[in-house]
């Protein structure tokens, strides 16, 4: 059971159920904005519905080019389509934002009166983030909007126009929130993070997309990259906060992911879950079952985890036809604490359990947020799920350096090598990355140039590797403008022949393919080549769980979402529909 936890996803009245004085408050049906935020109460149980926006279950859900699922996401195989509404253009989470900021003039309290301002200018920030990734320009609201507003018509505003208010937001939350540490409330520092999140994307994107701002040209992308690291360095040398060790190189990374309670020492801000009150996820199931997500590895990342000296494993001879086993042995710990390899056993468990192709489209099965048994049931887990940690502040500052070229051995110490050293990983050296750049990170990462090309990699490989399946991938990809990465084979586990198969070494057979007649065999799976599962070569080869699928991303078009039509269609043409995406309205 969890003490003294805002539990993040309660509706309004249980959150303020507990507020001295509740009961004294006029009934809801009679509520006016006019006699409501006029104290620390109310204003922090109104305030309690932001915490929605954050996401839940989409965190392991992440899926696109490192971790194929059993549909393959629209966006890389050309299949999105423009919706009438909703697809992410709404806009109700702002107007209750809004709201506060409008009406806490009510409390008396200054001191009081910041602090929640600076929550909801945090949210405002939060908010416009994801609608910038998203559709790019957008309009900018900064006041509730009524029926006959005619600010509902207006046309997008540039996309620096919606920054710079959204650095403003995040400096006064920078300012005005407390600095005390809370698992389940913005802080400063939650600030900071966020700054450090969508200063790195914004830099980074205007660099790689070459976008250049005529309304405000001081502010390219260097200056965005700058203020990420300004707030990434403020973060590491006031807040506190560190990497979490103590567990031990082969399982600190691993718990960090199935903790009932958030670990305090290195998420800065996590959605709350509770058995006790039935707040509760499907991590667990999503990750067991025969049904739902099947979620596994692909091969490209799996490639991309070093061993444990910190050599490439893609310099090895023949490290493209390795057996699970052998690709397995002396790997960067992280890859054992992410997926089954051999000699893995559950939480709680000492037998030895293997892949299970039921539960897995590529064979390398995920165990990142995979908790104990009594979770394995539907809606059954109720693990934390971190929002922001410090290894991506960490990972933040160490990319935005190395872009602008002000990257140090140094820096990589104070960053890099903090998040290595919990897995007892070699830190990255920038000069010896700098002269011999790995052609491997090279392929997937195509507009990466410049003396800093080898340590930029390198950076992208940690990132990848440390935030698998946190939600990042997608809008990495965007920012870095590599959507044709979306487009190669999503491969998972190799298989050199048909046959059974002892995948963790145990003695025991694992699995069997076959062709035609099915054999006599003791193994618990056994699949069809052509029908159950599919090899890229028929008879051998990689797994393809994206068989009779075209991978495909126009790179004039996908970068961004369409507006919906019935949006466009009520603004009369003032909002201008993303380039590439033909709705058929004609204003």
């Amino acid at each position: 059971m969890k003490n003294n936890a805002i539990i993040l996803i309660v509706p309004l009245l249980l959150a303020a159920s507990g507020c001295k004085g509740w009961l004294n408050k006029e009934p809801m049906a009679q509520m006016s904005p006019e006699s409501f935020f006029s104290n620390e109460n109310e204003l922090q149980a109104f305030s309690n519905n932001f915490y929605n926006d954050f996401p839940g279950e989409a965190l392991y859900q992440d899926n696109y080019d490192l971790c194929p699922h059993m549909e393959c996401p629209a966006e890389i195989r050309n299949g999105r389509v423009i919706p009438a509404s909703g697809s992410g253009w709404t806009w109700t989470s702002l107007r209750n934002i809004n709201t506060l900021l409008e009406y806490s003039v009510n409390c008396e309290d200054a001191a009081v009166r910041s602090e929640y301002d600076a929550v909801a200018r945090f949210f405002r920030a939060y908010f416009y983030f994801e609608k910038v990734k998203r559709f790019g320009d957008v309009p900018w609201y900064d006041h509730q909007l009524g029926s006959a507003d005619p600010d509902l018509y207006k046309p997008r505003d540039s996309r620096e126009l919606v920054m710079q208010k959204m650095v403003e937001d995040i400096d006064y939350a920078i300012e005005n929130l407390p600095a005390e540490k809370s698992l389940y409330r913005v802080t400063k520092w939650t600030a900071l993070a966020l700054k450090s999140r969508f200063c790195l994307f914004e830099g980074t994107f205007r660099k790689y997309h070459e976008y250049q701002e005529t309304m405000y040209p001081e502010y390219d992308w260097k200056w965005y990259l700058g203020q990420c690291v300004s707030a990434s360095e403020e973060f590491m040398n006031t807040s506190g906060y560190g990497i979490y060790t103590a567990d031990g190189p082969d399982k600190s990374y691993l718990n960090l992911f199935i903790s009932e309670n958030a670990n305090s020492q290195e998420i800065i801000l996590a959605r709350d879950y509770n058995s006790a009150l039935n707040i509760i996820h499907n991590a667990n199931y999503y990750t067991l079952t025969q049904s739902y997500g099947r979620p596994g590895l692909s091969k490209k990342i799996v490639n991309s985890y070093l061993m444990d000296d910190g050599s490439r494993f893609t310099d090895k001879r023949g490290y493209e036809t390795m057996t699970f086993i052998q690709e397995c042995e002396h790997r960067d710990p992280r890859l054992a604490q992410t997926i089954r390899t051999p000699g893995y056993t559950r939480i709680g468990s000492t037998k030895q359990e293997a892949p299970n192709f039921s539960y897995t489209v590529t064979g390398y099965h995920p165990i990142k947020f995979v908790a104990g048994t009594e979770c394995d049931q539907y809606n059954q887990s109720y693990i934390d799920l971190p929002i922001f940690r410090s290894a991506e502040v960490y990972l933040n500052l160490a990319e935005a350096k190395a872009e602008l070229g002000t990257l140090t051995q140094t820096d990589l110490n104070n960053s890099i090598k903090k998040i290595r050293d919990r897995v007892d990983m070699p830190n990255i050296d920038m000069a010896a990355a700098n002269a011999d750049p790995d052609d491997y990170m090279a392929a997937m990462y195509t507009r990466v140039t410049g003396d800093n090309k080898g340590v930029i990699l390198e950076i992208r490989r940690d990132r990848t590797v440390e935030l698998s399946r946190e939600g990042f991938r997608y809008y990495d990809i965007i920012r870095w403008k590599e959507g044709q990465t979306f487009t190669q084979k999503c491969y998972g586990m190799y298989f050199d022949r048909l046959g059974d198969y002892d995948l963790d070494n145990d003695g025991t057979v694992d699995i069997c393919l076959y062709k035609g007649s099915k054999p006599a065999s003791k193994a618990p799976i056994v699949y069809e080549v052509g029908q159950d599962i599919y090899l890229s070569e028929e008879d051998h080869g990689y797994v393809d769980p994206y068989h009779n699928i075209t991978l495909a991303w126009d790179e004039d078009r996908d970068y961004f979402y369409p507006i919906p039509t019935d949006d466009r269609s009520l603004s009369g043409g003032t909002l201008v529909q993303n380039p590439g995406w033909n709705d058929g309205l004609d204003f």
